[in-house]
């Protein structure tokens, strides 16, 4: 049964995109939103379907295939397009199809009265088809179809509102920067189907993959996860991500929860017994999701735009999947990345229905005293905080966060510190949004009130924020572990639990970040945060804020050393010895189109004259030959 329903958790969302783009917006709002909604809600349906009987009743090695066709088969390298259900891709399978049902149908609420919703939801679609494809692949060549697909996805998504200049900017600026990172990996692809014979993940992660010349694994795994860096917005290939806030934010739930931004993550995880025997890039992986959480959160705690500090956030949590994938606790990893979509598809959604209620304003010190104006949407916006900050017991985050925690420590001290700081500062940053937007004084009066399609969402990844955590909960709490137990068969059995002291400093750092947080931007000192936002003071740490407000300069490096080299580089080249070739043959090309369209004068005695001019020139030829 479960063969028969798997490739249609894939074929919903994309034959809903197609109709929805062959409608090209002749189909009514409310009929767009059933098609848009509806093809993810029985794709989630089935997922659930599945999930039933796959738990029920598990196929041998817990692990289903299904083989769709061939795609490729020449001498020495195949190709098949199949679908694989194991734990890892069951718990991406029900990410992906129930918090991407949830963002859409909160997208209905949301984007109802714009006149391309149709346009919107065929993209949305789209998107999670090609995320599912991703998920599904047995093979590294069909997922790098999906892999590119959440990419063009993700562009128009970004680049929605077109109209304005800075919207297609960023998007520009996602879609260059991710494709620098997918050259890199489709090198590591290449690498790998000439030194194996193939890219089947299966046989990679057994058996071929352990003939490869341990200096060609590296670099091909170095490729690789060039490409996962990009995609999950880790340094050096970060700064595409604060400027995907262009798009609608249904887009940033949809992009920074569920789908795109948690591939680079997948990838890793999926490959994990590649990574683990290359050390140097287990290394570097770690390091590199330490260093991107600790700056990411630094940048989030100075944003004065709502959607700017979730996406910095964003970036610092993909930090902390990243660090743990490095210390090799892949069920850590894969934990966090499951907590992570609830907790923060609810933040963007809580955004998002505040920005609408506030006359589509974004910064923070605009608005104010919204907690009784507007309470359900404050309370799921302070379940989804707390659930980031990883407030103990209470919330999903906690759990996740203190996996890594306790597998950092282990692996190395170092990360463990960098790790504690960014729980702090996570609690500090996303808390001083609390503050600001729900106590102390109103700056702006909402109106309207939150559409029930948009509530109901909010309610129940609420309850998933604060609960989803319950099920890999810690022994001195509820020995429970399923979800470490469920991922066995994929990453080995889960390792022990460490010192009880690492769990109370693991309880004891997030609250601190949050009373420092209440110390500084409490209802009791508004009027200080207030002056602290309009510059009143001035002093070097104001340079360090400004400075992190910016993303710590990446962009004006990055602008100086390669964007502008290159296109001057472009403009002293624009008149090359190629470009004379071309623009030579255009030249003749229009010369001949003239000289014969003068030809075509439309006279019927200059006809005439050419046909007799034609057949004496011809006689003359057969005469003399």
């Amino acid at each position: 049964m479960d063969a028969v329903l798997l490739p249609f958790v894939v074929l919903s969302p994309f034959l809903g995109a197609l109709i929805l783009l062959f409608a090209a917006g002749r189909m009514p709002p409310r009929a767009t939103g059933i098609v848009g909604v509806g093809s993810i809600g029985i794709s989630a349906l089935l997922a659930l379907v599945i999930a039933g009987s796959f738990m029920s009743n598990p196929p041998p090695a817990d692990t289903l295939q299904v083989g769709l066709w061939r795609w490729i088969d020449v001498e020495g390298f195949q190709s098949t397009i199949a679908l694989t259900l194991d734990p890892l891709s069951f718990l991406m399978m029900l990410v992906v199809t129930v918090v991407g049902f949830l963002i859409h149908l909160y997208a209905y609420g949301y984007m109802r009265s714009d006149r391309d919703i149709n346009r919107f939801f065929a993209y949305m679609n789209l998107f999670v088809a090609a995320m599912l494809v991703l998920v599904f692949s047995s093979d590294l060549l069909s997922l790098y179809i999906g892999w590119e697909g959440v990419g063009v996805c993700s562009f128009l998504l970004i680049g929605f509102w077109y109209e304005e200049e800075a919207n297609c900017v960023a998007a520009r600026k996602a879609f260059i920067i991710t494709r620098i990172g997918d050259a890199f990996m489709l090198c590591g692809l290449l690498l790998l189907a000439t030194s194996t014979g193939t890219l089947s993940i299966e046989a990679l992660t057994h058996q071929a993959g352990a003939t490869m010349p341990a200096i060609t694994r590296t670099i091909a795994l170095f490729l690789l996860l060039g490409g996962a860096v990009a995609k999950s917005a880790q340094v050096p290939m970060q700064t595409w991500l604060p400027d995907a806030m262009a798009g609608p934010t249904p887009v940033s739930a949809l992009i920074h929860a569920a789908t795109m931004v948690t591939a680079g993550v997948y990838i890793v995880a999926r490959l994990h017994s590649l990574f683990a025997e290359a050390p140097v890039v287990m290394t570097v992986t770690s390091f590199i999701g330490m260093v991107t959480l600790l700056l990411a959160a630094g940048s989030a705690l100075v944003q004065t735009d709502i959607k700017r500090i979730l996406a910095y956030s964003t970036m610092s949590q993909l930090g902390y999947m990243f660090l743990a994938l490095g210390t090799g606790a892949w069920e850590a990893a894969v934990f966090h990345l499951f907590t992570h979509a609830f907790f923060k598809a609810l933040l963007f959604m809580g955004a998002g229905a505040i920005i609408l209620r506030v006359h589509h304003k974004q910064n923070i010190y605009e608005m104010g005293g919204l907690r009784k104006a507007m309470p359900g949407v404050f309370y799921a916006f302070l379940a989804g905080s707390a659930a980031l900050a990883g407030m103990p017991l209470l919330t999903a985050g906690f759990y996740s966060k203190e996996m890594i925690l306790q597998n950092a420590w282990h692996a190395n001290p170092i990360l463990w510190v960098g790790a504690l700081i960014g729980a702090f500062m996570t609690g500090l940053y996303i808390f001083r949004c609390v503050f600001l937007v729900f106590f102390g004084p109103m700056h702006t009066v909402p109106s309207g009130r939150t559409a029930p399609v948009m509530g109901v969402p909010l309610a129940c990844l609420s309850v998933l924020a604060l609960g989803g955590g319950l099920v890999e909960a810690p022994d001195v709490i509820l020995p429970v572990h399923f979800l470490s137990h469920f991922v066995a068969p994929v990453f080995g059995e889960p390792k022990g639990e460490g010192p009880i002291l690492l769990l109370l400093i693991g309880s004891a750092v997030p609250l601190a970040g949050v009373t420092v947080a209440w110390l500084i931007w409490g209802p009791q000192a508004q009027t200080r945060a207030r002056a602290e936002q309009l510059g009143a003071e001035r002093g070097p740490e104001e340079d360090v804020a400004h400075l992190a407000r910016v993303g710590w300069g990446f962009d004006f490096f990055y602008n100086y050393l390669i964007v502008r080299p290159f296109m001057a580089l472009g403009y002293r080249n624009k008149s090359d010895f190629l470009d004379h070739m071309s623009n030579g043959l255009a030249a003749v090309t229009r010369s001949g189109g003239g000289f014969f369209g003068r030809m075509q004068s439309g006279q019927v005695r200059r006809y005439a004259g050419w046909i007799a001019a034609g057949t004496v020139a011809a006689l003359c030829l057969a005469v003399l030959s």
